[in-house]
C-alpha cells in the first residue's frame, strides 16, 4: 500500500472508530440514592454516567428491563448543553438572548433564542456521512431530537463560528433564514454524580415533571425502552453502578517503559479520539503528580503524522497552541503525546525520554 493510500484508509477510519471506556454493573439490591451512590464509590468508580446512545444500549443490556438509578441528579443551576453531549463552548445568541426561564433553542436570521420546548417548529439533523439534514416537520424539541436520533445522528451543533456559518447559509441556500428552525442547543439543572459534563439525556416524553416538586434523582423506567424518569431520591430499588476503564499510574516512566507497564498489567496506554475521551481524561488526570501525563500518542515520522497506539490517525485533536505539527528533527528525537495535568489539559508533543505519569485503559 503506498503512503497515500494509506492517509486516505486512516481518514476514511477516522469517522468510524470507536473506543467504549465504560463498564456498566447492575446491582441488585434495593438502596436510595444516597446509599447507592456510596456503594458505586466504594466499590467501582461512580453511578452511572451515560454519555451516548452507544452507552445506552450497553447499559440497558445490563438491567433487564427493571426500574433502576442512574446518576443523573437535579441541582439548582442550569447549565447549556449540546444534545450531542458536545460541550456548550459557542454560543451565538441574538442580542438581548437568552432571556426568561425557557430551555430550548431555535435559529432565525442566522442567530439564536432561547423558546419554550413545547413549541413547534422545523428542524436541522446532521448525519455523519451526509452532513446538515433539513427536516421540514414541526414538532416540539425533543421530538426533532428524537427523531434526528433515530434517523441521522442528532440534532446539529454548533461548535465554532465556520460551522455556525455553514449553518446559517446552508438555511439561507433553502430560503428559510426568515423562520424559527430548532437547534440542539438546550440547558437544564441536571448533574452526573461523578461530575462528569455528559449532556446525553434519554427522558420519557412526560419527563422530568418533578411531580410534587421532590422528584431530583433519575431511575431507568421498567417498559419503556430504557427511557429515563424522575423520582424522590429516597425511593430505594437497584442501581446501576459504572467503573471508567482509565487509571493514572503514579510512576515517572520513560513513554515506553510506560506503554511496556500498561500492555502487562492493564491493557494499553489511552488513546483520546473523541471529545468523550477527552472528558474522561480531564476526570482522571488530575490525580497526577507530574504536570504532564503520557497518553498513546506517537509520531511516526516516515509517514510524517502522528498516531494512536491503534493505528488510528488523529482526527479529534486537543493540542495546545505550538504542538502538533512534524518536529523538525523526528529522525533525531522520538516525540511522544502527554496531556498537561493542570489548565486546559491540552495535548503537547515531548521527547519519549521525559520520565511522566501515564494513563492506561484498565
Amino acid at each position: 500500500m503506498s503512503q497515500a493510500q494509506y492517509i486516505l484508509l486512516l481518514i476514511a477510519l477516522c469517522s468510524i472508530s470507536e473506543c467504549v471506556q465504560r463498564q456498566y454493573h447492575f446491582i441488585n439490591e434495593k438502596k436510595n440514592l444516597t446509599e447507592a451512590q456510596r456503594y458505586c464509590r466504594e466499590n467501582y468508580t461512580d453511578l452511572a454516567t451515560v454519555d451516548n446512545m452507544n452507552n445506552m444500549i450497553q447499559l440497558n443490556k445490563s438491567v433487564n428491563d427493571e426500574r433502576v438509578w442512574i446518576g443523573l441528579q437535579r441541582t439548582s443551576v442550569y447549565k447549556w448543553h449540546w444534545s450531542s453531549g458536545d460541550p456548550a463552548l459557542f454560543l451565538n445568541w441574538a442580542s438581548g438572548q437568552p432571556v426568561g426561564s425557557d430551555n430550548c433553542t431555535y435559529m432565525t436570521n442566522g442567530q439564536w433564542i432561547v423558546g419554550p420546548c413545547s413549541a413547534i417548529s422545523p428542524f436541522i439533523c446532521y448525519n455523519m456521512s451526509r452532513g446538515l439534514v433539513f427536516v421540514n416537520q414541526t414538532v416540539n424539541w425533543r421530538a426533532a431530537q428524537s427523531y434526528c436520533r433515530q434517523n441521522h445522528t442528532d440534532l446539529v451543533i454548533v461548535r465554532n463560528q465556520n460551522e455556525s456559518q455553514q449553518l446559517e447559509q446552508f438555511i439561507n441556500d433553502r430560503q428559510l433564514s426568515g423562520g424559527a428552525i430548532w437547534i440542539g442547543l438546550f440547558r437544564d439543572p441536571w448533574q452526573w454524580s461523578d461530575q462528569s459534563n455528559s449532556s446525553f439525556r434519554y427522558w420519557k416524553t412526560t419527563e422530568p415533571d418533578n411531580y410534587g416538586g421532590i422528584e431530583n434523582c433519575t431511575v431507568i423506567e421498567e417498559n419503556a425502552q430504557g427511557r429515563w424518569a424522575d423520582y424522590p431520591c429516597y425511593w430505594k430499588m437497584p442501581f446501576v453502578c459504572h467503573e471508567d476503564k482509565l487509571i493514572v499510574i503514579q510512576q515517572n516512566l520513560s513513554w515506553s517503559e510506560a506503554l511496556r507497564y500498561c500492555r502487562q498489567n492493564h491493557v494499553d496506554l489511552v488513546s483520546v479520539q473523541s471529545v468523550e475521551m477527552q472528558r474522561r481524561v480531564m476526570n482522571v488526570v488530575k490525580l497526577a503528580s507530574t504536570e504532564a501525563v503520557w497518553l498513546g500518542l506517537h509520531h511516526y515520522c516516515s509517514m510524517n503524522m502522528w498516531l494512536w497506539l491503534t493505528g488510528d490517525m488523529v482526527c479529534y485533536q486537543n493540542w495546545a497552541p505550538g504542538n502538533g505539527s512534524t518536529p523538525e528533527n523526528c529522525k533525531l528525537e522520538n516525540r511522544k503525546g502527554a496531556v498537561q495535568s493542570g489548565g486546559d489539559q491540552t495535548w503537547i508533543s515531548l521527547p519519549e525520554s521525559h520520565r511522566l505519569n501515564f494513563i492506561c485503559t484498565n
